[in-house]
């Protein structure tokens, strides 16, 4: 049953994925890749703990181009990674962080952005993403 109904719930990018970081961490690529990217994230939060030494959050774009219509890129693997390349970063450098709506473009597709915020500075991240959603109103 389980090898059966794993599968059903995650769509042919997210199977992608998972099938990717499962190489990674294979015997032969531990030292290779997972090492290597350890350590580099921990440059990268090391890059964030100093810019929070100056600025209580940043707001940077969710993506880096804005959404496409439901379905259009699914046959586009590189342009499904390249989508969420800014939304890992919190994810790397152990931060909160949000994606908040703030637009659509002239189609309406919708625009967001993100706000990051230092270690367990949660309750800032919300604030700010309130106060901006009643300035929007």
């Amino acid at each position: 049953m389980y090898r059966n109904s794993r599968g059903e719930g995650f769509g042919a990018e997210c199977k992608r994925r998972i099938m990717l970081g499962t190489y990674v961490l294979s015997h032969g690529y531990y030292d290779a890749y997972y090492l290597k990217a350890q350590k580099v994230r921990a440059l990268i939060a090391q890059d964030f703990a100093r810019a929070f030494e100056q600025v209580d959050a940043i707001v940077t774009p969710v993506s880096p181009f804005p959404a496409w219509k439901l379905g259009e890129k699914v046959d586009d693997p590189v342009a499904m990674y390249l989508s969420d390349i800014y939304t890992i970063t919190c994810d790397l450098a152990g931060i909160p962080g949000m994606s908040v709506p703030c637009g659509a473009t002239p189609e309406g597709l919708p625009v967001g952005m993100q706000i990051l915020t230092k270690h367990f500075d949660e309750s800032g991240m919300f604030r700010l993403a309130g106060a901006f959603e009643r300035a929007r109103a």
